[in-house]
């Protein structure tokens, strides 16, 4: 007959041994919680991107464009330029222009129930 004995010690790092760790009541110790990776494009490969046709350069006509107070303007991103750019979820969303900081628009949108005022460069906005 043959015996086999293992040696099953576990060690643990001096920080989850210590008393004050135990009483947190904490049952895994020794897992992290998962860091999410990414940054504000992230994502948005169909969303911010461009029909073949239409790359290349962006017209100037779009880049200066002007609007009015109480106009009712479209979020479309132009992924070419990234200043005076809203945050991804945003888009496709109808808002209304309230007045002019800069270059920018501010403009007030609806985000299910919430009013919602974001800053945006005017080529990132279509006139309905």
């Amino acid at each position: 007959m043959l015996v086999i004995y293992l040696n099953l010690s576990i060690t643990f790092p001096t920080e989850i041994k210590s008393k004050a760790f135990y009483n947190r009541g904490i049952s895994f110790l020794w897992f992290k919680m998962v860091q999410r990776i990414g940054g504000f494009r992230r994502k948005t490969r169909q969303k911010l991107s461009k029909p073949r046709r239409s790359k290349g350069k962006i017209s100037v006509k779009n880049f200066f464009q002007t609007f009015e107070e109480g106009d009712k303007v479209v979020l479309n991103a132009e992924p070419a330029v990234q200043k005076g750019m809203y945050f991804p979820k945003f888009h496709g969303k109808t808002g209304i222009i309230k007045k002019k900081i800069g270059r920018c628009y501010k403009l007030l949108i609806k985000d299910d129930k919430k009013e919602k005022n974001l800053i945006v460069h005017p080529v990132h906005l279509k006139k309905i």
